[in-house]
C-alpha cells in the first residue's frame, strides 16, 4: 500500500490549525492584539498615511538579538507569508516570484478582528490550493532560490512556520492573561 506523504502533510496542518492554534485566537481584544510584552517590540502601526505596516529591520538585515513581537506582528507575519505564497503560486498576484512585495495584501489589519479574518481567509485559500496540488510540481523561477524544490518542501516549510509561530502566538497570549 502507498503511503500519500502529500495527504499527511496536509493533514498536519489540517490538525494543528483545527485542534491547537485557531481556538486559542477566540476572544482576541485589540488591547492584546497590540500588547507590547517588553521594551522595543516589533508590531503592526500605522505609516504617516495611517496605513498599518510590520515593523521590521531592512531586508536582509537580521537583528541579534532578535526584537520580541507583539501578536499583531506573529499574527500578521503569519497570514503574509501564507497569502503571498497562495497568490504567487495559485493567482491572484502578479507574475513575480514569491518574494516580491506586490503579492502583500494592500492593507495590513488594524484591530484584532480584522487580522483573524485576514489569518482566515490566508489558511483558507492556502488549505483550499494545496489539496488540490500536483506538490511533486517544481517551484520553478516563482519560488526564486528554490526554484529546483518541489512544492511539497513549500508546504513543509509553511506548516513549519505556521506552528511555530502559533506556539508563540498561543504563549504570548498565555502571558498577557496571567499579567493581568
Amino acid at each position: 500500500m502507498a503511503t500519500d506523504y502529500g495527504r499527511l502533510v496536509i493533514s498536519q496542518l489540517e490538525f494543528y490549525w483545527d485542534v491547537h492554534l485557531r481556538p486559542r485566537l477566540d476572544g482576541l481584544t485589540d488591547d492584546e492584539y497590540f500588547w507590547e510584552p517588553a521594551p522595543g517590540c516589533w508590531s503592526v502601526r500605522p505609516d504617516e498615511n495611517g496605513y498599518f505596516r510590520l515593523d521590521g529591520a531592512a531586508p536582509g538585515v537580521k537583528p541579534e538579538p532578535a526584537p520580541v513581537t507583539t501578536l499583531a506582528w506573529r499574527m500578521v507575519h503569519v497570514a503574509t507569508g501564507i497569502s503571498t505564497r497562495t497568490s504567487t503560486f495559485f493567482g491572484g498576484g502578479p507574475e513575480a516570484d514569491m518574494f516580491d512585495p506586490g503579492h502583500l495584501p494592500s492593507e495590513l489589519p488594524g484591530t484584532a478582528a480584522d487580522a483573524l479574518a485576514l489569518l482566515d481567509t490566508s489558511y483558507a485559500e492556502w488549505h483550499a490550493a494545496i489539496s488540490t496540488a500536483d506538490l511533486d510540481q517544481l517551484l520553478g523561477w516563482k519560488g526564486a532560490f528554490f526554484a529546483k524544490e518541489p512544492m511539497i518542501a513549500l508546504v513543509v516549510h509553511i506548516n513549519r512556520e505556521v506552528m511555530h509561530h502559533g506556539g508563540e502566538i498561543c504563549l504570548l497570549r498565555d502571558l498577557y492573561r496571567a499579567s493581568r
